[in-house]
């Protein structure tokens, strides 16, 4: 197995003052790496909006169908999964090597603790490649950059951005990096997105006074957008059926699933 290391820029000792995504979300899914400050936050943005834990389950859970669809049914072999947040289980490498374990995976975070946290607990196949780089998602540029000693931008690559656009506060900024990043992939990659929303119809009344109560409290700041604003990101891209839904809805079982205020869809570039 190759793997790669590139080491990260700056302090890599975490800010414990300030509650931070990475870790909060962390703690809504019940992992251990996270501080009494997230747990604070996360706690109160939970008593804001009660289903927040719900769409933190929920945006895993369209990462494992949406990884296990791409690697099974539509065999592609790398994975640029940028914004990773902090390791759980069945993470995007774990899904796609134990279908192909040649896969390769390039995980993006601009928190060098996130990184320091997936080199020491993800290992991959023999066979595949992980890489782990520190960039920041409005820097799509230096993206590409790191991630090209990786993969091979002449083959298909899963360009992965669950949960992160939502950071760029400037849609058109948002749209700009989206652009950038396929623009750069082969035809037949594809967009994976999760994106939180304030529609009434998702359920998302409640998504605006919780991201105030964050972005007073904690870091970085966040927004939540329309569902027509999320479908701006897709232009360009043939959605995959069912096209973007609540993420919690996308490719699921059969029967009562419960409506998440996080949209998800599955891209394809023609």
């Amino acid at each position: 197995m190759e793997e790669s290391h590139t080491p990260p820029r700056g302090s890599t000792r975490p800010d414990t003052s300030v509650a931070h995504n990475a870790r909060v979300w962390n703690h809504w899914v019940g992992g251990k790496d996270n501080y009494e400050v997230d747990q604070q936050v996360g706690d109160q943005v939970a008593s804001i909006m009660p289903v927040i834990r719900d769409i933190a389950r929920a945006d895993r859970e369209f990462l494992g169908r949406a990884v296990t669809y791409l690697a099974g049914e539509r065999g592609v072999r790398q994975f640029l999964d940028v914004g990773t947040g902090l390791p759980t289980a069945d993470n995007t490498h774990e899904i796609a090597q134990r279908i192909a374990p040649g896969s390769r995976i390039v995980y993006v975070d601009n928190d060098p603790i996130v990184l320091m946290h997936a080199r020491t607990l993800l290992a991959g196949t023999r066979d595949g490649a992980i890489d782990y780089i520190e960039a920041d998602v409005h820097d799509p540029d230096a993206i590409l950059d790191r991630a090209a000693q990786t993969l091979d931008f002449d083959r298909p690559v899963v360009v992965m951005m669950l949960g992160i656009l939502n950071f760029v506060l400037d849609t058109e900024k948002a749209r700009g990096t989206v652009r950038r990043i396929m623009d750069a992939v082969p035809s037949g990659s594809f967009l994976v997105l999760t994106h939180p929303t304030y529609d009434a119809e998702a359920g998302g009344e409640d998504q605006i006074p919780a991201m105030e109560f964050w972005n007073e409290n904690a870091t970085p700041p966040i927004t939540a957008r329309s569902a027509e604003d999320i479908a701006a990101f897709l232009e360009g891209l043939n959605p995959v059926e069912p096209g973007l839904v609540s993420c919690s809805r996308w490719r699921a079982r059969a029967g009562s699933v419960p409506v998440a205020p996080q949209y998800g869809a599955v891209a394809v570039k023609p």
